[in-house]
């Protein structure tokens, strides 16, 4: 049953990637990423990595592919022009799916991954947690490289918040001390009109 299971989710993950890369509109390319990201956390699930099947659904599917689609239906993306491109590219295309095969081949090939010489590894207990083990080997052998790789995410958003605090030229911008500090004499005046009579009145 596990293989079965393996073989259907990869091959909804092969087929999904392949609709990324073939069809024209951005929108659904994106959503079939998203199915692309569901069938490699089962994966991984199969694999007996639960936390990073869950990290796959929660950082990419939750947050980038949300942004990514914010983003692409914000943007006026020309369809006619991206298939004009598309047989110029073609060639540089190829060559470069062809050396990432090329690259995936020498690294994950039959003489890299020997069953004599890597065994596969014995299954672990039913109360046992790889998010334990992760967190201490994380905080204990590359507690330095975790620790720099928070200050660059610190940096980053830093950054970011920066450039949104720019100040440009021909901007209005919000003073809230004045406004608070307005009284109402200094906003509101009050006129006093001298009451009309009504038409019976006049009669």
């Amino acid at each position: 049953m596990e293989i079965i299971v393996f073989y259907v989710f990869s091959a909804f993950m092969v087929l999904s990637a392949l609709m990324v890369i073939t069809v024209h509109n951005p929108v659904r390319a994106a959503f079939f990423l998203v199915l692309t990201f569901f069938a490699s956390a089962a994966i991984w699930l199969l694999l007996e990595a639960e936390f990073l099947a869950v990290i796959l659904i929660i950082v990419y599917v939750g947050a980038v592919m949300v942004l990514f689609l914010f983003v692409v239906m914000m943007l006026d993306v020309n369809l006619a022009e991206l298939k004009a491109g598309f047989v110029k590219n073609l060639p540089v295309a190829v060559i470069v799916a062809l050396a990432m095969f090329a690259t995936i081949y020498f690294v994950v090939g039959g003489n890299q991954f020997d069953v004599e010489k890597f065994p596969s590894p014995e299954r672990h207990a039913a109360d046992y947690s790889n998010i334990s083990e992760l967190g201490q080997v994380l905080y204990t052998e590359y507690v330095f490289s975790f620790e720099i790789a928070a200050v660059i995410l610190l940096v980053g958003i830093i950054a970011a918040i920066s450039l949104t605090l720019r100040r440009r030229p021909n901007t209005r911008h919000q003073k809230v001390e004045d406004q608070v500090a307005v009284k109402s004499e200094e906003r509101l005046r009050v006129v006093k009109l001298e009451s009309q009579p009504r038409k019976e009145e006049r009669k």
